[in-house]
């Protein structure tokens, strides 16, 4: 398989990338921004693995990163990247114009390389299209991070609606919404708050992006009978 991932290099983005790209059977394009390092030393591991600069706020970027796709014909899109902090600060304290931003940064590069994707997979009858959200979405959200979990929560709703519009071009669009990892992104959280994120998690321990990783795996080689389904990785913790 042809599969690129948006924002590849770093974190979650990295470990699936290298879930992937363990394959030898797939080629996984990859971007990266600030990441540089890291992405040479995947290329370097990963033979198969292609690293693409793309910053989602420079719209050169972009534009050229819809040419590749065009050229490279994928048959798997990750939509992963995400520019902006998880923690901020409160909603009644965060500028409007912020989340014009975000959505700016995030949403709107996102529709569209997954526009330039769709076109591809149509010609073909054939696609997948798996959307990082979080587990935000469906556990009670975190203090703070009301630009993030807005941005996701379109996302989710967007994904929806591939799903539902593509599906009988045999094209699927799932979604995996993870609970809390230690990432870069996450870095700056109050180790105390990731103790009592331990502490009252079902089993004790934090998610991994390895874990989530494999999730992403599952569904890039799955049947096309699932279809726009959220696998949410919470360990239960949303059910009542």
């Amino acid at each position: 398989m042809i599969i690129l991932i948006t924002g590849g290099s770093s974190g979650l983005g990295e470990a699936i990338t290298r879930r992937l790209a363990a394959d030898l059977n797939n080629t996984v394009y990859f971007t990266f921004n600030q990441s540089g390092p890291n992405a040479t030393q995947i290329q370097s591991d990963f033979p198969n693995a292609i690293p693409i600069k793309c910053d989602f706020k420079n719209e050169t970027d972009v534009a050229y990163l819809k040419t590749k796709i065009g050229e490279f014909d994928p048959d798997v899109l990750i939509n992963n990247a995400y520019l902006g902090s998880f923690i901020i600060t409160h909603f009644h304290k965060t500028a409007p114009t912020d989340f014009l931003t975000g959505f700016k940064e995030n949403i709107v590069p996102t529709i569209e390389l997954t526009q330039a994707a769709i076109a591809g997979f149509r010609k073909k009858k054939s696609g997948k299209i798996i959307t990082i959200l979080t587990a935000a979405l469906v556990n009670t959200p975190p203090a703070g991070a009301a630009i993030y979990v807005a941005n996701k929560a379109y996302l989710e709703k967007l994904a929806q609606v591939w799903a539902a519009e593509n599906g009988k071009y045999n094209i699927t669009s799932n979604t995996v919404s993870p609970s809390f990892m230690l990432t870069n992104f996450t870095k700056s959280v109050d180790e105390r708050i990731v103790e009592q994120i331990k502490e009252n998690h079902p089993l004790k321990k934090l998610l991994t992006t390895q874990e989530v990783a494999d999730t992403v795996y599952f569904l890039a080689n799955t049947s096309n009978q699932i279809n726009g389904v959220n696998i949410v990785i919470n360990a239960a913790i949303n059910i009542k």
